[in-house]
């Protein structure tokens, strides 16, 4: 049986008054769409929020990871492993990628290989706005879109 992944985006301003939704979209996520792998980045604060309500979700659904989306080459930029997270992820190919668009470029990777996405995107002109918008348009995966508290 095959692993069903969600990768999460969202913006850089992201507050605690978040969690609550963040938590029932996972859970939702565990019990009904039978999601075992979670994926995502540590580039700002909607990323540390998914993180932590994922770990936390690990205390009652033992068999579900958390792996870290890295943009940049383990080499280049080291990276520890944050506390809570079973491994990491680099895509194919994204050596060549130039710098400036590292991180785009692995969440396009992020979203060409998950099944669900859970997004926090609620302001234009910015780089989570265009992963969902390619999400929608190049993807069949199933998004689920957060408000604002």
């Amino acid at each position: 049986m095959s692993r069903k992944r969600c990768f999460f985006i969202g913006h850089r301003e992201a507050s605690d008054d978040l969690l609550p939704a963040l938590r029932t979209a996972i859970e939702q996520h565990i019990v009904d769409y039978g999601v075992s792998e979670f994926l995502v980045g540590k580039y700002g604060g909607f990323d540390r929020l998914a993180a932590q309500c994922v770990i936390e979700a690990k205390q009652k659904h033992p068999g579900i990871t958390l792996t870290l989306l890295l943009p940049y080459h383990p080499s280049e930029r080291k990276i520890d492993l944050p506390q809570g997270f079973d491994g990491s992820c680099y895509p194919p190919g994204q050596e060549s990628v130039p710098r400036q668009i590292a991180i785009v470029r692995a969440n396009r990777y992020a979203v060409d290989h998950s099944d669900y996405l859970i997004a926090y995107v609620w302001h234009a002109g910015s780089n989570a706005r265009n992963i969902l918008e390619y999400a929608e348009k190049y993807s069949s995966l199933h998004i689920t879109r957060l408000s604002r508290p």
